[in-house]
């Protein structure tokens, strides 16, 4: 399983009191990456009822940290913290072929992460956010081109990314950019989405 380019959206079930709304959403404007964020516990009456959704829209749905909810959903992403206590190898072989993705802050970082068997490697923050109160100080542009050049799998780019500087981004030469509150918190989510892809140089 492989990422296309474009937007990776991330719904946060802490920052929308809908989420099936917003995955229509952003499955209208032709997303085909998600991931579900509930740091509260996932509910698989929800992760199910997402996947009712992308699959028939052939997308895919990632879950985050909750590796057993995971082995549900079409693949899991990690942080440096969630690889405490557990092989990265083991966690690829476990996964079989859906996608493994590691957030990660370095290119040496990146490195370790590839060398086990990520298929992605998300890294940021590209700019300050409110979003993820962990997310440590933004790197910018120079700091995810460092990340994409480290590795030869795709980089997500990750972190304070809106309509303003997506397209600034995406000169980091990463593969896609992900986001959650600008879409989250749109009036109109299908349309801010189609104009973040249209930014992001993705074709209509």
């Amino acid at each position: 399983m492989t990422l296309p380019r474009g937007i990776y959206a991330i719904v946060d079930t802490s920052a929308t009191d809908d989420p099936l709304a917003l995955l229509d959403a952003v499955l209208r404007a032709d997303v085909r990456v998600v991931q579900l964020r509930a740091k509260a516990g996932v509910d698989r009456d929800l992760l199910r009822a997402m996947l009712a959704r992308t699959r028939p829209a052939g997308a895919s749905l990632i879950v985050n940290d909750n590796f057993a909810a995971a082995l549900e959903a079409d693949g899991w992403h990690g942080g440096q913290e969630d690889l405490a206590g557990h092989e990265l190898a083991i966690l690829r072989r476990d996964l079989g072929e859906r996608l493994l993705g590691i957030s990660c802050g370095t290119p040496a970082q990146a490195l370790i992460a590839a060398a086990g068997g990520a298929d992605y490697i998300g890294t940021g923050p590209y700019a300050v956010t409110a979003t993820k109160a962990d997310a440590g100080e933004a790197i910018g542009v120079a700091g995810i081109a460092a990340v994409v050049r480290a590795v030869g799998i795709p980089v997500v780019a990750i972190g304070g990314i809106d309509r303003s500087n997506i397209a600034t981004v995406a000169t980091s030469g990463a593969h896609m950019a992900a986001v959650i509150s600008s879409i989250a918190s749109a009036a109109d989510p299908e349309a801010a989405t189609r104009e973040l892809r249209a930014r992001w140089g993705d074709p209509a």
